[in-house]
Order: C-alpha cells, then sequence, then structure tokens
C-alpha cells in the first residue's frame, strides 16, 4: 500500500521538478535575447530645456545635457524646463546662425514649429517656443520630439539665446555600443543644474554691489545663468533726481517699462528725461545699454521687465519731494 501510494506521487514530483527547471532556464533563455539585443533596439531619449530656481528669479541657458549620443532610428524629446522661453532649432544647409538674430518674436518661423517629426539632417526644423509656463505671451510648447533615421553630427541653438545656448546630437550607426544610460545623462544634468544656480546667485551678489539709490542693475548674465531681476527693486530717491538702469548681462534682452505696456514692448515710449508718470518704456535694452529717468513728479511709480514681468521682474520707484 504504501509503495503504491508513493508511485502515484512520482508524476507529481517528476511535474515539479521540470516546472523547477523551466523556471531556472527561462532566465538564461531571456538573457540570451537581450545580450543579442544588447540594449540597442530603438530609443526614446530625454534633454531638458533650460533651468531655473524655484523662484524663477535665475534662468538657466543650457540644453541638459548639452551632448548626447544615440543611435540612428532613435528619438528625442525635448522637455521645457524654464519660465524663460526657448527654441530647439536645426538651422538648414546654409543659413547661418547670425541670419536669425535677434530673436524675431512676430516671426512665425521662430515661434513656431516647422519641419516634420523625422529629422533630414538638411532642412530647417524648429521646435517653436518652448517654456514650462502657460503666461509667457507665446503658444508656448512643452515638449519636441524628433526622429534621426540617419547618423551624422547635429548641432541645435536656441533661437533667443543665439551661441549661447546650442546642444549637439550624435547619431551613430544603427547597433552601436551607448556610452550612457538616460540615468547617467539625468544625474549630469542635475549637477549642471546645481552650478548654473550657484554661478546665478554670484552674480545677484555682484549686482547688488554696483546697485544703488541711483543705479539700478537690470538683470545680468553670462551666457550660461541669467538674473532676472531689477537690483535693487526698491529704491527711494527726491524730485529732479535721475536712475540709471543698466542691462549689465552678455545675452538676454530687458526693458523698464512704465506704465501701461505698450502693443510693441521692443519700442521705447514717452520721454526719460521728463517723467512724471504715466507710460514711459527704454524699448529693447540689449546687453550693456543704459537707460536714464529724471523723476520729476513725487509719487510711488511701479515698472516692469515687459519680458519677464511674468518670473517677477518687477520694481518700484519711490520719488520724495
Amino acid at each position: 500500500m504504501a509503495l503504491h501510494q508513493e508511485s502515484r506521487h512520482i508524476p507529481r514530483l517528476v511535474r515539479a521538478l521540470v516546472a523547477a527547471l523551466i523556471s531556472l532556464l527561462m532566465p538564461v533563455a531571456l538573457g540570451g535575447i537581450a545580450v543579442a539585443d544588447g540594449g540597442k533596439s530603438a530609443r526614446t531619449w530625454t534633454v531638458q530645456v533650460g533651468s531655473e530656481s524655484s523662484d524663477q528669479a535665475i534662468q538657466g541657458m543650457s540644453f541638459l545635457p548639452e551632448n548626447i549620443y544615440i543611435n540612428a532610428g532613435d528619438k528625442i524629446t525635448w522637455k521645457a524646463n524654464s519660465a524663460e522661453i526657448h527654441t530647439v532649432t536645426f538651422l538648414a544647409e546654409g543659413q547661418s546662425l547670425e541670419s536669425t538674430q535677434p530673436f524675431n518674436p512676430a516671426n512665425p518661423q521662430y515661434v513656431n514649429q516647422q519641419g516634420g517629426k523625422s529629422y533630414d539632417g538638411k532642412s530647417y526644423f524648429n521646435s517653436g517656443v518652448m517654456t514650462n509656463v502657460s503666461d509667457s505671451g507665446f503658444n508656448e510648447v512643452g515638449r519636441y520630439t524628433l526622429k534621426f533615421p540617419d547618423s551624422g553630427e547635429f548641432t541645435y541653438y536656441c533661437l533667443v539665446h543665439g551661441m549661447a545656448m546650442k546642444g549637439t546630437v550624435h547619431v551613430r550607426v544603427a547597433g552601436t555600443d551607448y556610452p550612457y544610460t538616460q540615468s547617467q545623462y539625468d544625474r549630469q544634468s542635475q549637477k549642471q543644474e546645481r552650478k548654473i544656480l550657484r554661478d546665478g546667485k554670484d552674480q545677484w551678489e555682484a549686482a547688488r554691489a554696483k546697485a544703488d539709490n541711483h543705479t539700478v542693475i537690470a538683470g545680468t548674465d553670462n551666457e550660461t545663468a541669467m538674473l532676472m531681476r531689477f537690483v535693487r527693486d526698491h529704491i527711494v530717491v527726491h524730485v529732479g533726481d535721475t536712475v540709471t538702469f543698466v542691462n549689465d548681462g552678455m545675452g538676454a534682452p530687458h526693458t523698464v517699462t512704465f506704465g501701461e505696456e505698450p502693443a510693441d514692448e521692443f519700442a521705447a515710449v514717452g520721454d526719460p528725461a521728463d517723467f512724471t508718470g504715466g507710460d514711459l518704456s527704454s524699448g529693447l535694452m540689449l546687453p550693456k545699454s543704459t537707460f536714464t529717468v529724471k523723476f520729476n513728479k513725487a509719487g510711488e511709480f511701479d515698472y516692469i521687465c515687459a519680458l519677464h514681468d511674468f518670473m517677477g521682474m518687477k520694481g518700484t520707484v519711490e520719488v520724495r519731494d
């Protein structure tokens, strides 16, 4: 009887052993597939567009990572990572970056998406304006994806910031080993973001040392980090005094705009030599330019940078008798 019961359990034992053997062999089989593929099937990679501090005061002018190595057939998705506007733009063959400068916000070739979804290596492709906020004044794009079917070295730019902000896509033959994983690129990008933030804080301190009640630093940048603030943003002067606003940067434009924002935010409005209130604007202040205002009436006069007020770039001049 015992022998009979034991014989009845043999098939069940065999089945269990077979199942165990299959479970052991399956990872080997799957591992063999992974090794054969080498992780080289088409992938979609991510690049961050810009960076910023939590209060948006410091904005970064970088594609993160700046260099990315992919294979033919892969895609890249660029994601807006700052309030400051940027573009991802591949120029056409024979087209110079200089021909696109300065950035023209009225040109649909600059602010709207151009080209298809697969990059041909020679035509003009543009993401349109990219930002992570909804009140920039543009029909903003949060993400932009391109496929790269052919190998080659492809440089692209932000049309807003020109040569200061460029990246390169290195496309190798399909099946080539990838030098970095996405997580490694992400760690590189986070390290670079922290460096940009420190850079911006250093610029802020340097701007404070230059500012006084008659000198306001109207933003500053070093073609890596941008300070989107007026330093000092609240000053006290007396009737008849002058205040000089200085764009102390190297790449980013600003405005000093009192009263109603003009329809053309780049246009100068009013007489800065005799300001008693109302509408007054510097127009576009390019890097290293100045705008001097004489205040001939007591009161508190609020002003903004018409380009960056949505980031908090605002100030007040208090004029006393």
